[in-house]
């Protein structure tokens, strides 16, 4: 069987390093482009981290765009008191020497989706400007993508605020136009990706990867400790989750659900409310993962990496 095509659009960040680390090791995955978007941390950080890991990995012929800097409609969000200042933690990487795209990021999706519709799936793994921005100026990117995958939301509680993901609360207006517009949104939560953690179980195992481990994978596994200095369970991989569904998910239960972004509210701006009971679903929302079969997956996927990495 033929690889599944991906678009990436992302914004690295620990997580999202991990993520394109899956797209570009999974034998069953082709990353035909990255697009990045301003969300963990400046949209100039985002787009140079990506460019490092685009070279530091060997996927040189993939494009990378860099798109939206801000959200549609009011101030931009950090999460660099999670990521690093620069978005890798403690991470540095060679620069690189090959420039971004000549395009906008919502120029590149909307040419990608267009140019094979049906073939190729997009996951968003950042705030959701640049899928809404390609949503305004081509509604129907929302019938030629494959599939719609995001990391983003939760059907309990928050990370940013009590209420809301930090994804979905960096731009909430447009989280609500995705959401509303006519394709089935596979929503992988917080309370899906919390169950995906790098416990020191994990991390020993990754250190066995040599030195793709010991010198990316790990330091992007454990930057981020609980601020209140309690002994952390490890951390989670939020967008590792949303990439290894597209291959994978049977590893994955899910239930369908209507989800609407709350985009006013006090307290509960940038909340998706989630109704399993709802007659009409719009989205389809992963509620429990297999945990051992995820990282059986993760990182067998990555030792195909570190057997042929040059700093390996």
């Amino acid at each position: 069987m033929a690889p599944k095509k991906i678009l990436l659009d992302c914004d690295p960040g620990l997580d999202d390093a991990l993520a394109l680390l899956l797209a570009h090791t999974d034998e069953n995955l082709e990353l035909v482009a990255v697009t990045t978007v301003g969300g963990n941390v400046a949209l100039s950080s985002t787009t140079r981290n990506a460019l490092q890991l685009r070279e530091y990995l060997g996927f040189d012929s993939v494009p990378v765009a860099a798109g939206a800097d801000a959200p549609l409609a009011r101030p931009a969000e950090n999460a660099a008191h999670v990521h690093g200042e620069e978005g890798l933690g403690s991470l540095t990487l060679p620069a690189a020497v090959l420039p971004p795209a000549d395009l906008h990021a919502v120029d590149l999706i909307i040419d990608t989706l267009r140019a094979s519709p049906g073939t190729v799936h997009l996951i968003a793994t950042g705030p959701l400007t640049n899928i809404a921005l390609a949503l305004r100026r081509e509604p129907a990117i929302a019938k030629w993508a494959a599939s719609f995958v995001i990391m983003g939301g939760s059907f309990t509680r928050g990370n940013a605020t009590p209420a809301a993901e930090f994804n979905i609360y960096a731009d909430p207006e447009a989280a609500e136009i995705v959401f509303a517009a006519g394709w089935q949104v596979v929503m992988v939560g917080l309370d899906l990706t919390l169950q995906a953690m790098a416990t020191p179980e994990i991390v020993r195992r990754m250190h066995l990867l040599g030195p793709l481990g010991t010198e990316l994978v790990v330091p992007l596994s454990t930057f981020w400790t609980n601020p209140d200095g309690s002994e952390p369970h490890g951390q989670a991989v939020h967008d590792l989750c949303a990439v290894a569904y597209i291959t994978r998910p049977d590893l994955f239960r899910s239930r369908p659900a209507a989800v609407e972004v709350e985009t006013h509210g006090r307290f509960t701006v940038g909340m998706t409310v989630v109704d399993f009971e709802s007659p009409e679903p719009n989205a389809l929302v992963p509620v429990d993962l297999d945990v051992d079969g995820f990282w059986e997956h993760v990182l067998g996927a990555w030792e195909t990496l570190s057997s042929r990495h040059p700093r390996a």
